[in-house]
């Protein structure tokens, strides 16, 4: 369904994107950042679902920087060397291939970020740095960055029974904005949208929390027409 395409961050290296465009006019452009596994078909299909649901989607393949065509498994091995991936790349750099992204897909219209685990603090980022609006699934690095202001509104999904994000922690971002939708999940671990991961999928909280996303997208994609 959708088409590799090559982005150009900051007049950096070239990585490359996974790119899905809708049927019509598109209601706008979504930058959808991947797990630390990589842009793994899971991921694509998310993309291909918001190109389904009328938006341009781009799911930038951020280890590009480090290592090309990365999709790792959900085990053990997989989750190391995502790690790394992940750290090696970096969140600045990260948020600069949003940017990227974003500028790719523009002319759709207002764009918003989502993103999922180490993506989800990205999504967060992007909001802060980049004033995207944002979706930010499960963001186990977020409480690192609740001292800096919102440019742009965010949501957050998160699971109760996720070890990485203890109450303590989802509680920090009900007090640092207030205002902001914090959803929580029950009975929900980590990764609970992942579909193609019977350990963490949880079908009830997903179908959920992607018609928050999408009815959070709607809404503030539409207002900033």
């Amino acid at each position: 369904m959708g088409t590799r395409i090559s982005l150009n961050p900051a007049g950096t290296q070239c990585i490359g994107a996974y790119l899905a465009k809708p049927t019509g006019k598109p209601k706008g452009g979504i930058v959808v950042v991947q797990e630390i596994f990589g842009v793994t078909p899971h991921i694509r299909d998310v993309t291909n679902r918001f190109a389904a649901a009328g938006y341009v989607a781009v799911a930038p393949a951020f280890f590009d920087y480090v290592e090309t065509d990365v999709a790792l498994s959900y085990d053990r091995s997989g989750i190391d060397r995502g790690k790394k991936l992940a750290a090696e790349v970096g969140l600045d750099r990260a948020v600069e291939a949003v940017a990227s992204a974003h500028d790719s897909i523009k002319s759709a219209g207002k764009t918003g970020v989502v993103g999922f685990c180490w993506g989800g603090t990205v999504a967060l980022l992007s909001a802060q740095r980049l004033a995207l609006p944002a979706v930010s699934y499960y963001g186990a690095r977020n409480t690192g960055f609740l001292d800096q202001p919102l440019k742009a509104p965010v949501i957050f999904h998160f699971g109760t029974t996720d070890h990485s994000i203890p109450a303590a922690a989802r509680q920090k971002h009900r007090e640092a904005w207030p205002q902001v939708p914090v959803y929580e999940y029950e009975h929900c671990g980590h990764a609970f949208n992942r579909d193609v991961d019977k350990n963490a999928y949880n079908a009830a909280a997903a179908k959920l929390a992607w018609q928050r996303t999408l009815a959070f997208f709607g809404k503030e994609l539409a207002a900033r027409a």
